[in-house]
């Protein structure tokens, strides 16, 4: 327990440590984000954050963690990401090209056994189990987050605080697993997960509002990427008949975020990968909120979301399918009460920019 803690400590001191470096060395190799007419920032800001919560999570995690199998493909598949991020935030790359790179990225942890086995009928609670299926199945997860957590990085702290909510839930949820369920592989999901939002808050001093970096590509990526084999790990190694929709609930900011994106995009024949000024943040903004409010609000919801996701853990297969309706309604009647389902925006930022200046859109 010693040895976790000074790993957990060491995980948010490199983080606080690294981040300047990176911050120097962005703006180096020209990773930065330029001002212009469309961008509300007014200097030059540096990308490329995320490669200072990469490194401390990586050296943290072997220097805590035996290397088995899943250790390995967990920060070779992670690596494959940032290398991709990495690439963006200098040169930029075109949406396909980008996806091809995440899609390779996810087909890297596939040789080291990490992949969706069996889902759980939520209906009668018998298991079904994937076989072959199980990989696509898993490659598509992965992308889907990687993409999800990658579009929400509109403001100062945003990404990066939502994925450290949703990482300590994740570990919450493998904790009572593992001593309430006695589902066994979770010490690796619990310790690796709590290494990362550490590594996560050490870069929110630098992060948050005003921020002095961006998480960059290579940040947002990463952090979606990681959170999405770590449910993988862990979540979906749940028997109980609601153990689907716990990962779905812990990621429930980003993933819906993406699904409204998705539908107002398809209902006013606009491409998918289309940027817009629609998005939650976005929203939050028009309606008045200061950019430090909105960012606040937003953790505040992703903090429900991941005691529900808890909740869920525990309660019985009634009492959960009756919190995710409620969850369901709530979520359905807020999007539309914002305006993030498709009603007229009303947002005044520029639709292809983020907040902070650096598209998020593939």
């Amino acid at each position: 327990m010693e040895k976790l803690l000074l790993g957990f400590l060491a995980a948010f001191g490199l983080a606080w440590f690294l981040t300047p470096y990176v911050r120097k060395m962005a703006f180096r190799i020209g990773a930065v984000d330029l001002p212009d007419q469309r961008k509300v920032h007014d200097g030059v800001m540096p990308r490329l954050g995320g490669l200072a919560i990469y490194l401390s999570f990586v050296i943290v995690v072997l220097a805590t963690r035996d290397p088995t199998p899943a250790v390995l493909g967990l920060i070779a598949g992670a690596t494959a990401i940032v290398l991709v991020g990495v690439i963006d935030d200098i040169r930029g790359l075109p949406a396909w090209t980008k996806l091809a790179g995440q899609v390779a990225a996810a087909a890297c942890v596939i040789p080291f056994g990490i992949n969706v086995q069996f889902l759980t009928n939520p209906l009668n609670g018998e298991m079904i189990y994937l076989g072959l299926l199980g990989i696509p199945l898993t490659i598509i997860w992965l992308v889907a987050v990687t993409n999800a957590v990658n579009l929400i990085d509109g403001l100062d702290g945003l990404a990066g605080g939502v994925s450290c909510i949703a990482a300590i839930t994740l570990g919450v949820v493998a904790l009572t697993q593992w001593q309430v369920f006695g589902i066994g592989g979770q010490a690796e999901v619990i310790t690796m997960a709590f290494i990362l939002a550490c590594a996560i808050l050490g870069f929110l001093k630098f992060n948050f509002h005003p921020a002095r970096i961006f998480l960059g590509d290579t940040g947002s990526m990463f952090l979606g990427f990681t959170l999405a084999t770590l449910a993988v790990m862990g979540v979906a190694k749940s028997a109980t008949a609601i153990s689907v929709f716990i990962p779905l609930v812990i990621l429930g900011i980003p993933l819906l975020d993406s699904v409204f994106a998705v539908i107002r995009r398809y209902n006013t024949n606009r491409p998918i990968f289309q940027p817009d000024k629609e998005h939650l943040h976005h929203q939050l903004l028009a309606m008045g909120l200061t950019h430090r409010q909105t960012v606040l609000v937003i953790y505040a919801v992703s903090l429900a979301l991941g005691i529900s996701a808890v909740l869920l853990n525990l309660l019985t297969t009634d009492q959960a399918a009756l919190l995710l309706l409620g969850l369901a309604i709530v979520a359905i009647a807020g999007a539309n009460r914002i305006g993030v389902a498709g009603r007229r925006s009303r947002a005044s930022l520029p639709a292809v920019e983020k907040v902070n200046g650096r598209s998020s859109e593939m």
